[in-house]
């Protein structure tokens, strides 16, 4: 059986399918590409698809994983086009790698987030960093499942910067969530790179993190965006591709 690990993403209205559309689209794209896949033995078989650390719904992302398997061999950039074609533009297959190491979902150590705040001043954003980063703790809640949990939302957090705005006056050119270029008013953006942990630490926690230490409150609801997941550098606190090890092993076994 070969394996194929794809990078996939969740771009204008389409943030707002949730993980099980995504499944379903996914599916209905292998049946229309005919892509030979492997089966799970057992009463009822199941395509072999493992799905690795989704985006919540409404969140875009440009850095999502899965891995199939497949009962023939194919070229992994031939079967990502194909794939690509299969799905609605917004769910796009941007990578493919044939898997040649293992522990893949331990590689996806930590995720960039950029979290965009309409109606906020670059500066007001930036006094929020500030207090966020020097308090030692930030406690949040959250509801789940099993009733309201309190947690630090300060400890996963291994960088948090603004952005510099892309206009001279403090304003900000970028889009809607749709694809359509629009200009704005007062709006800071944030770049954050959380630790994947338990609990898990989110983008909306962390903006409960800052309205707790310095009052931060956007008048309208923050555009998030997964930019990145993989091996984080404790240090530079940057992500790297955790497909770069099985690029490596491929280009060895030539």
């Amino acid at each position: 059986m070969q394996r194929i690990r794809l990078r996939y993403t969740k771009r204008g209205r389409l943030r707002f399918t949730s993980h099980r559309d995504f499944q379903r689209a996914f599916e209905r794209a292998l049946r229309r590409s005919a892509v030979p896949m492997a089966y799970s033995a057992g009463f009822t078989p199941h395509p072999k698809v493992s799905y690795a650390n989704a985006a919540p719904t409404g969140v875009a992302s440009e850095a999502e994983y899965l891995e199939i398997g497949l009962a023939e061999f194919r070229d992994p950039e031939q079967l990502r086009a194909q794939l690509d074609e299969s799905l609605p533009p917004g769910l796009d297959v941007i990578d493919a790698v044939e898997v040649r190491t293992p522990h893949f979902v331990e590689r996806l150590e930590a995720s960039v987030w950029q979290l965009r705040l309409d109606g906020v001043a670059h500066e007001e954003a930036g006094r929020a960093v500030s207090a966020f980063l020097a308090a030692d703790a930030v406690e949040v809640q959250r509801q789940t499942k099993n009733g309201m949990r309190v947690f630090d939302a300060r400890g996963a957090v291994a960088g948090l910067e603004v952005v510099p705005p892309q206009t001279g006056n403090g304003n900000d050119t970028g889009t809607d969530g749709t694809g359509d270029v629009r200009t704005t008013g007062p709006c800071a953006i944030l770049r954050l790179v959380v630790r994947h942990a338990t609990p898990a630490v989110r983008p909306d926690d962390v903006l409960s993190g800052l309205r707790a230490t310095a009052d931060l409150a956007p008048p309208v609801p923050a555009e998030v965006t997964r930019l990145a997941q993989g091996p984080l550098d404790e240090e530079s606190g940057t992500v790297t591709d955790p497909l770069a090890l099985d690029r490596a092993a491929a280009t060895d076994g030539q």
